[in-house]
């Protein structure tokens, strides 16, 4: 088994059982653990689980390699980057999107299953846009892939809407008291992104270059793009 389905799977096993595990609200280093020398228990525990299910033929391992290339390389936050950067270089295209935010991420090549029905709320100096599912984990999977484990936890889906200025602290962003603080609940009829602001300091950027600079945390909501540091520009 290679490095990155092991990653992957690891990944998505550790999502599955988000909701049994106890959790902070505050982000985790996803790759904290990333260079280790012996594989952990769970990656170790998520391979010897592939292989036993392969083994008694309830998974076939081509169905497996097209489900892990999916959401290796066509699923994920860089589709949803590549969204707000087209809107944020084309006003025409950012009204489309504000508007129909289906036919306009399809105008991209996006879509699909858990992405069906979209709504995009946009960011502004006044409005700062919060996403969270409180029921479950609803999430756009075609446009920011597997929800974080942190999404699903229970402190983030309860005080997502009982204290967000207080979730938005512990990710590191304080919120100004004259900014409006909006809080939307997806649900599986219909699922958010939110179109962050433009940061100071891009007007010279390429739409690629600023696709680079957008966040999966800032299109849920709980961080806000910043600008390229000096002499890293893209």
């Amino acid at each position: 088994m290679t490095s990155s389905r092991r990653d992957f799977l690891a990944t998505a096993l550790t999502a599955a059982a988000g909701a049994a595990a106890p959790h902070n609200v505050a982000p985790v280093n996803e790759h904290e653990h990333e260079h280790q020398a012996v594989p952990s228990d769970l990656t170790l525990r998520v391979k010897a689980l592939e292989s036993l299910l392969v083994e008694r033929g309830l998974v076939d391992r081509a169905a497996l390699d097209a489900l892990i290339d999916t959401y290796e390389h066509k699923v994920g936050p860089h589709n949803g980057a590549r969204v707000v950067a087209r809107a944020w270089v084309d006003p025409a295209y950012r009204e489309r999107l504000l508007t129909d935010a289906n036919a306009a991420i399809a105008e991209l090549g996006y879509g699909g299953q858990q992405g069906e029905h979209m709504r995009v709320v946009a960011n502004s100096p006044a409005v700062h846009n919060l996403v969270v599912c409180t029921l479950c984990s609803c999430y756009p999977w075609p446009v920011l892939g597997l929800p974080p484990v942190w999404y699903k936890s229970a402190p983030y889906r309860s005080r997502a809407v009982i204290d967000p200025r207080g979730v938005l602290r512990e990710f590191g962003l304080e919120l100004p008291e004259a900014v409006e603080l909006r809080v939307w609940d997806s649900t599986a009829e219909l699922r958010y992104l939110v179109l962050p602001e433009r940061p100071a300091g891009t007007d010279g950027l390429s739409e690629d270059a600023l696709a680079a600079l957008v966040t999966r945390d800032a299109m849920v909501g709980v961080a806000n793009v910043t600008p390229p540091t000096a002499g890293g520009g893209a």
